[in-house]
């Protein structure tokens, strides 16, 4: 077996630790654990995060701006084979690393991806919404094409995803955007049912929060789709409803995101089809 990474990425959350604990429990432990911290996240919220898992390296960098513009920077500190993504707000099932890359240390997959279940039964409409829109993309989209894997349940061959980088014009729909072009590179995914991990969307309670960040995806993943030549085949699709009231208000904020994402990328004159950043070349491997 090769060497395995794990990058998590954060802000302020008070669920790092529980995400670092459920890595001291797997069965294929890391072989190093990245956390990508924001300037603002609590030196004692590190801490403890690393405290839970004793057993395993844990470095941690901090990068200004947004996620993707941190895991753009993080780039070249990913020094090992293969690299997994967990969110800070996710618990990891003791076989979930093992089987996720298995397919890909097999030479089957160049990247692979697995699913996410609720923390615990949904109680708030939000929780509920989340829990069924997550379903609809494991059960529904994943299948029939990877490119919806959400990334903080993905692991992949580091040399291609360094290849591929992140395109920090593209925040928040990051994922779709680096398997667009995955796909298009004609690298091999595989997506694996079994590889899940729980996602804590417990703290998930303001509606205005909610439409902000659903809406500001909604943008993000508008230009993804532009950038990759992929909205007619998108608007083409046939997808499982999604049955809460939440999807209409979502639905109601489709057309104007996608205005915006078409005015956003037409002033930024960005290609039609593009690379992400490219990172340096990588760091020696971790001492063992």
């Amino acid at each position: 077996m090769g060497t395995v990474g794990v990058e998590v990425a954060v802000g302020n959350d008070p669920r790092l630790p529980a995400a670092l604990a459920s890595l001291e429990q797997q069965t294929r432990r890391p072989d190093r654990v990245l956390i990508v911290a924001a300037p603002a996240t609590p030196e004692s919220l590190l801490v403890e995060a690393a405290r839970r898992a004793p057993s395993i390296p844990v470095e941690v960098v901090r990068y200004p701006g947004g996620v993707v513009d941190a895991r753009a920077s993080a780039m070249a500190r990913l020094g090992e084979e293969v690299t997994a993504f967990l969110d800070s707000d996710e618990v990891a099932s003791p076989e979930w690393l093992a089987r996720l890359v298995a397919p890909i240390e097999s030479g089957a997959a160049t990247y692979t991806g697995g699913p996410t279940r609720p923390l615990r039964a949904p109680t708030h409409p939000i929780e509920r919404y989340y829990a069924l829109l997550e379903r609809s993309i494991y059960e529904g989209l994943v299948p029939a094409n990877p490119v919806y894997l959400p990334l903080q349940n993905t692991a992949w061959r580091t040399e291609e995803l360094r290849r591929l980088g992140f395109d920090p014009r593209i925040p928040f729909a990051e994922d779709h955007d680096l398997e667009s072009r995955a796909l298009a590179a004609g690298l091999r995914a595989l997506y694996v049912p079994e590889a899940w991990v729980f996602h804590d969307k417990t703290a998930e309670t303001s509606y205005l929060r909610w439409a902000r960040k659903r809406y500001r995806y909604l943008v993000a993943m508008a230009m993804s789709l532009i950038k990759n030549r992929a909205l007619r085949g998108r608007l083409g699709e046939r997808r499982t409803r999604v049955r809460h009231p939440l999807a209409f208000v979502e639905a109601l904020m489709k057309p104007f995101a996608l205005v915006q994402a078409s005015l956003r990328w037409s002033r930024w004159g960005g290609p039609s089809e593009g690379a992400g950043t490219v990172a340096p070349p990588p760091p020696p491997p971790p001492s063992p």
